[in-house]
């Protein structure tokens, strides 16, 4: 156990109390984007602050993410992910096809879009292939979703108890693969009511959710040790016994 890691309370006073009351759920997967920005002296984050009428976190600082749609595995691609990449995405599930490592990066991709209103991909040489629904900006934009810079970061599976469950891939993409914005889509009657990009540790982030600080504190310690790596080892936190979290750390 890494002393690092913030756990989840068992004091029912607490705000990430966990109540043992609920019936059991499956996780459902999903997928975090954390955009980077390295163009001055210190990297900073991007962060959206949910509205405070929404059910899951409401007026917390968070990253723009969500649950995989089944359409995720496929939508047209400037680029498939890098088979480094697909075999981090499996560790800690080796029977996961190399469709679903897909999917969980392209939904990272689209839930960034539809929260924040940046998109991540790139113009293909030829005829620009169908995207509509979801993707409808990207097609306006004349740009296919690029997953292939993603790096994954962290993997975090809500504890029992929770009405809501994700088994969430948390990763982390350079701001400089914004191929585009679409506007007035954060408002103050939005899911993300604010985008700032922060300093990580910054004032913003005090009240985060313990998982996002957990995973921050990963992200700046891969940051601080060079170049992104697709076949990096990343920590991976989930409930064990009822005795709260506990993080493994996935390696080759």
């Amino acid at each position: 156990m890494n002393n690092t890691v913030e756990q989840i309370s068992k004091d029912p006073k607490h705000k990430d109390f966990e109540d043992s009351s609920h019936p059991y759920y499956r996780p459902k997967d999903a997928a975090t984007l954390i955009l980077v920005d390295r163009s001055g002296s210190v990297p900073k984050v991007l962060v959206g602050k949910r509205h405070d009428k929404v059910v899951f976190m409401p007026g917390k600082f968070v990253f723009p993410g969500g649950r995989v749609d089944k359409a995720d595995s496929r939508v047209p691609v400037a680029a498939s992910i890098p088979k480094e990449l697909e075999r981090n995405l499996a560790k800690g599930s080796p029977k996961t096809e190399a469709s679903r490592a897909r999917a969980l990066a392209v939904a990272a991709i689209r839930e960034a879009c539809e929260e924040t209103g940046l998109c991540l991909g790139r113009k293909v040489a030829g005829a620009m292939p169908k995207l509509d629904g979801v993707w409808k900006p990207f097609a306006d934009a004349g740009i296919v979703p690029d997953p292939s810079g993603l790096f994954l970061i962290a993997r975090a599976i809500t504890p029992p108890g929770r009405v809501r469950r994700f088994d969430t891939r948390f990763f982390t993409a350079d701001a400089s693969s914004i191929a585009h914005t679409v506007p007035g889509v954060v408002h103050a009657d939005a899911e993300l009511v604010e985008l700032v990009w922060v300093e990580i540790g910054s004032k913003p982030l005090e009240d985060a959710h313990v998982m996002t600080k957990n995973v921050l504190r990963e992200l700046e310690k891969r940051l601080a040790t060079g170049p992104l790596r697709h076949d990096a080892p990343f920590p991976f936190f989930h409930a064990v016994g009822g005795k709260g979290m506990r993080m493994d750390v996935l390696t080759n």
